[in-house]
């Protein structure tokens, strides 16, 4: 099953434990570094491509030596690289990230090319190949909202094709940009403090009612270790499915791996709960290793953690 995702590639430079930074040029030693391929695009592209799926993923990365360590990374991944566009002097995407001994995760972060999406970076015959077309972090890649791609958009959907949208900061007038998709997509997965933030609301039935008044079919929020709650419309209804147990050593790549698990189950045919397990799962699996890639081996090792996650 053929899925493309769009949007945001970036390079995770990840270590850990961190407790401190030290002062001026003092050495720290930690357990382990690691370079993932990351971002709502390129990682949620490398944990589609584990769970079975034929993935395809279009963005713009920088003509630099970390755009060879993406392609390299997503390509050993069996993520079909060879549509993202290079930009010759600009930066790839990267960040990084000081993991704290609880999971938790500051950053630096350079947004690099990201920001140069365009819809001519999106072959339409490649998006009309894919049972589902998978934008990750309009937010960022801005320079996607254009009407002839939201057409594009509404082509695909009315030929049977899912789309789905999930989102990367949480910066107030980039989230407000990203609203202009939801009447082009079929499913929204923003994290609560996203989900606030775009809509204004105070509560998270209050933000994923207005979401749900722009188009998509549902909003599914995310919430860490409190899991997430599915709501859909007509009238607002919410259903919780809970996190799964499991030890969690870093939370880079929950979402993305909760898109690629969801994304997963509705191309098997699951209804929008059960996709959203299968979303649990695999985010779960995720928060056991360092990085992004880590965790998710295959679809199989992946859904046996809803069984094992309960207990």
């Amino acid at each position: 099953m053929t899925v493309v995702t769009v949007g945001v590639h970036i390079v995770d430079i990840l270590t850990r434990p961190v407790e401190h930074i030290p002062q001026g040029q003092d050495t720290v030693l930690v357990d382990q570094i690691r370079l993932t391929a990351a971002g709502a695009a390129a990682g949620t592209a490398v944990d589609l491509a584990k769970l079975g799926n034929q993935v395809i993923s279009l963005g713009a990365i920088g003509d630099d030596e970390l755009g060879d360590f993406l392609l390299m990374v997503m390509a050993r991944h069996g993520v079909d690289v060879s549509h993202i566009r290079r930009r010759p002097g600009d930066q790839t995407a990267a960040s990084i990230l000081p993991i704290r001994p609880d999971g938790g995760r500051p950053s630096f972060h350079v947004p690099g090319a990201n920001l140069t999406v365009t819809p001519a970076d999106v072959d339409p015959g490649i998006l009309r190949t894919a049972r589902a077309v998978h934008l990750g972090g309009v937010d960022v890649t801005f320079g996607l909202g254009d009407p002839a791609f939201f057409a594009l958009l509404d082509t695909l959907r009315a030929a049977g094709t899912i789309v789905t949208m999930d989102l990367l900061s949480e910066m107030p007038d980039l989230l407000g940009m990203a609203k202009a998709f939801l009447p082009h997509v079929d499913y929204v997965l923003p994290n609560e403090s996203q989900a606030l933030l775009m809509t204004g609301a105070e509560t998270l039935e209050e933000a994923a009612e207005a979401l749900l008044a722009e188009g998509p079919e549902a909003v599914l929020i995310t919430m860490g270790s409190e899991g997430s709650q599915i709501f859909t419309g007509g009238p607002l209804t919410g259903e919780v499915v809970p996190a799964l147990k499991t030890e969690v050593s870093d939370t880079t790549g929950c979402g993305d791996a909760y898109c690629a698990g969801f994304i997963t189950g509705l191309l098997h045919g699951q209804d929008v709960i059960t996709a959203a397990r299968w979303g649990t799962a695999a985010a779960a699996r995720v928060a056991t290793g360092l990085g992004s890639d880590a965790g998710i081996t295959d679809l199989p090792s992946t859904l046996s953690h809803l069984d094992d996650g309960r207990n």
